[in-house]
């Protein structure tokens, strides 16, 4: 096998968006090669070691981004003759330097992003971080806020709430990198309504016959935690240890952690809040203009971000009219 094979395909984004669940679905197509490890983040780091991210739990996940041109090359050596080679890091299509080191390296790849609702993506990415033990604050608005000083002190990408939801802005400088028909763009409404469709459309894309890959894994779902006393003695705690792992391998940090995550989400619930219309308007209003320009680019309508429901996120909201059609 050829150990310097460089992907056809990326799955650039975005975070929160199901990658994680699409980069599963076409792992199972016999023409299609992804990495076994997901996120390696390599075209973030130019040959070089990953920024010192000083958020909680950064200095850990740093260890875990393949940043050495050997070691990326060799995530693809087993890659079948004749097979499509992919891998899929969701902020490609936020981090702008890992666009043009893409487009400086692999010209002709074929680039996928799926974009969702800005405001339920952001949510979906403060609940996750909080559910970890990372997130300090309890109220997202209040995560929000801090965005630029996180920024400013050097928190991690994933920490960028807003500014990952940024579709515009982004999509607007990877069309100056790469032309409009080796991009796809998906809607992540799509992978949940209509999964087999939005797989054979991606087929396609990739120039690969359909196949009998129909379903989209699911992602892993956390029971929520409500913001407690017991939550605000367990967090600290993990947050330090995150700190500390960096010194250690990360598999001995999970094996570590894992009883402490475990408590915290003890008691947690299944069913979890929703985004009151205060909340969704707060955090949808710095995203109009970009959706606008979104809008410009594509030639497609989002207005379906931009009008008012309810708080709930459009999985759930799925979910509700499927079962009550059932």
């Amino acid at each position: 096998m050829t150990v310097d094979r460089l992907p056809d395909f990326f799955l650039i984004g975005a975070p929160k968006a199901g990658t994680s669940a699409l980069h599963a679905a076409l792992a199972q197509h016999p023409q299609l090669y992804l990495s076994g490890v997901k996120e390696p983040k390599y075209y973030m780091c130019g040959d070089s070691p990953p920024p010192a991210y000083k958020g909680p739990g950064d200095a850990h996940s740093n260890q875990e981004w393949i940043w050495q041109r050997e070691r990326y090359l060799r995530l693809f050596a087993d890659a079948p003759p004749g097979a499509l080679v992919g891998e899929s890091t969701p902020f490609y299509l936020y981090n702008r330097d890992a666009r043009r080191r893409i487009a400086a390296d692999r010209p002709d790849a074929r680039l996928v992003a799926v974009l969702r609702d800005p405001v339920d993506r952001a949510y979906s990415n403060w609940m996750h971080l909080w559910m970890d033990g990372l997130e300090p604050r309890s109220d997202i608005l209040e995560a929000v806020s801090r965005e630029q000083q996180r920024i400013d002190a050097g928190w991690a990408p994933f920490w960028h709430y807003r500014g990952l939801g940024m579709y515009g802005r982004q999509v607007q400088d990877l069309l100056d990198h790469f032309p409009r028909e080796q991009v796809l763009l998906l809607r992540y409404r799509e992978l949940v309504e209509s999964p087999g469709a939005t797989l054979h459309r991606v087929f396609g894309f990739l120039g690969v016959d359909s196949a009998e890959v129909d379903r989209i894994p699911r992602d892993n779902s956390r029971p929520f935690v409500r913001d407690s006393p017991r939550v605000r003695a367990i967090a600290p705690v993990i947050r330090a240890g995150a700190t500390v792992a960096q010194f250690l391998p990360p598999e001995v940090w999970r094996r570590v952690s894992r009883p402490l995550i475990a408590q915290l989400h003890r008691g947690g619930d299944e069913s979890r809040p929703t985004l009151t219309p205060r909340q969704r308007q707060a955090l949808l209003e710095p995203h109009l203009g970009d959706i606008d320009l979104l809008e410009r680019l594509t030639g497609e309508s989002f207005a379906d971000w931009k009008t008012y429901r309810d708080g709930g996120t459009f999985s759930s909201r799925h979910s509700a009219m499927t079962s009550a059609g059932a």
